[in-house]
């Protein structure tokens, strides 16, 4: 059976479009889908991380309220009631996340409560007592027993709390009773908007767990499955003390992208052991690159349908220059760099090599996009500095090179001083420029082939390629110039702004531990730089 050539050639000439448009798709569907799970996996840990280090620094600051309290003198023997009536109804007040707070003496009886709840009653069988007579205790997420009936609950929920409980000691450092406080944990759901309400158009359907280390219980999370235990491979990983992100499976089959972390307590707060896992459904997550794929699908086959009507027409004209056409699309579909010819002196076949050349355009422009958006997620939106996803790339990068060189690398870890109070007066606009001014400082105060980033807030690292002989004295001086650069004033919307710099530095060293071993140290040092005074730097070195 003969076949016409118009009707060979228009079917041949369909046919290479759709296998070229398919392998197009592909190739960059493969592409575009691990680019998108790598960048969308690190968003997830990022929130998962961020969301940890909130949570850890929320119990810290309510810790370090209640024992500053614990240490007025009113506690002290002879104690006086009314006053401390009113110091806890006032802390309650200021700070409406603590539901209830007591004043207990040395045998468990409560002496002075907010709104006079409990008062009289003996708690000394209770943990918050029984461990905090002792030493300072934090009790994990629990259903109220004793407050249940006392306390208003217009929602009708089961009230859970957490509890802080501090021994309140005498002249001589004898226990004379114990300041108890309940946290509500409907904060933790204030701390979770905080975080994902920012996020809320790349995170559709993302699902939010926070899981005790006591039988891995799941203490914050969808209604349905708040109090139930949690079986996870990355509930597993976070147990591990690690922050990263996987693709699995859930008891119901469902596919997530799943990012965890842990929480290892802040500053000398130990943490409870919460995990902080956040997934979104994979369908979801790679929602974009199912739409390209079928983009690209969809427009392959509209061109072949068109060019396979057009070749059957002018078939004997074009037969020749649609191999050369085919040529040159077998080199694109290699990988190799190829450039479809134009063909003028026919206009049909003009056509279709202009159609070919703007499909292979709009497929690497959607690539280039992609890349785009890939850079955009590793800086910080405010800034433009780098962010820690940025940083962790180039530390990699650094490290390979200061091995090479048998140099060091000295990490500055930045905190502004005084930086609450300009968004306090000046409001968040005026702070936020501010941040801005201050990344432009630092990038002055540094050479160009190190790392400026922001971590979050008002806190930078700074990453110095220093020499292996004095990295410490290379360090300083750099140091003294950013603090002397912050010092100067700035002028934001009209006013005059002085802010201090407090900088936390360590040295990494081939002998040394890792990186992020060294940002933890000089992280530890930048707390010591601000208790020691501010506006200085302190280096902590590796035992």
């Amino acid at each position: 059976m003969s076949i016409h050539l118009r009707t060979l050639f228009a079917g041949a000439f369909a046919v290479v479009i759709i296998l070229l448009t398919a392998l197009l798709s592909l190739l960059i569907g493969k592409e575009s889908s691990k680019t998108a799970e790598v960048t969308i996996g690190r968003s997830l840990a990022e929130v998962a991380y961020q969301m940890s280090y909130s949570l850890d620094h929320f119990m810290w600051a309510r810790s370090e309220e209640v024992e500053v309290l614990s240490k007025l003198k009113a506690f002290q023997e002879p104690v006086d009631k009314k006053e401390i009536g009113g110091l806890l109804n006032q802390l309650k007040e200021n700070l409406p996340v603590f539901t209830w707070v007591g004043y207990m003496d040395a045998k468990g009886n409560v002496l002075s409560a907010t709104d006079n709840i409990l008062v009289g009653s003996n708690i000394k069988d209770r943990p918050v007592f029984k461990f905090g007579i002792d030493a300072p205790f934090i009790g994990d997420v629990h259903d109220a027993k004793l407050l249940a009936k006392l306390l208003p609950n217009p929602g009708g929920e089961p009230l859970q709390f957490v509890d802080i409980g501090v021994p309140v000691m005498d002249a001589s450092g004898r226990a004379v009773g114990v300041l108890a406080a309940h946290l509500s944990w409907e904060w933790s759901r204030q701390v979770e908007s905080s975080i994902l309400t920012p996020l809320k158009e790349n995170m559709k359907g993302v699902q939010v767990f926070v899981v005790s280390k006591n039988d891995n219980t799941i203490v914050l999370g969808p209604s349905s499955q708040v109090g139930k235990p949690m079986k996870d491979a990355a509930l597993t990983e976070a147990r591990q003390g690690k922050s990263s992100w996987l693709v699995n499976k859930s008891d119901g089959g469902q596919a997530y992208l799943t990012g965890y972390a842990h929480g290892d307590g802040y500053m000398d707060y130990p943490g409870l052991g919460w995990s902080v896992i956040i997934r979104q459904p994979a369908e979801i997550a790679f929602a974009s690159v199912h739409r390209l794929q079928n983009y690209i699908a969809l427009s392959g086959l509209a061109v072949a349908v068109l060019f396979g009507i057009a070749g059957w027409f002018i078939a004997g004209w074009i037969a020749r220059p649609l191999q050369l056409i085919a040529e040159k699309a077998d080199l694109l579909s290699t990988g190799k760099e190829a450039e479809i010819p134009k063909f003028n002196r026919i206009k049909d076949l003009s056509i279709l090599s202009v159609s070919l050349r703007n499909l292979v355009q709009n497929l690497s422009q959607t690539e280039t996009e992609l890349s785009y958006m890939s850079d955009i997620a590793r800086h910080d939106a405010l800034t433009g500095l780098p962010n820690r996803m940025a940083l962790d790339d180039y530390l990699a990068h650094a490290v390979n090179k200061a091995k090479q060189n048998r140099s060091t690398l000295s990490f500055l870890y930045l905190d502004l001083d005084g930086f609450k109070k300009v968004n306090d007066t000046l409001g968040h606009a005026a702070g936020d420029k501010l941040l801005q001014e201050v990344a432009f400082r630092l990038l002055e105060s540094t050479r160009d082939n190190e790392m400026v980033t922001r971590i979050g807030g008002d806190e930078f690292v700074v990453i110095l390629h220093t020499s292996a002989a004095k990295p410490m004295q290379e360090a300083e001086v750099v140091a003294k110039r950013i603090i002397d650069k912050i010092n100067q004033p700035f002028l934001i919307g009209g006013e005059i702004v002085q802010v201090g710099c407090s900088v936390g530095a360590a040295v990494w060293s081939p002998e040394t531990q890792d990186t992020s071993e060294i940002l933890r140290l000089a992280d530890d040092a930048l707390y010591i730089s601000k208790r020691s005074g501010k506006n200085r730097i302190t280096f902590e070195t590796a035992v």
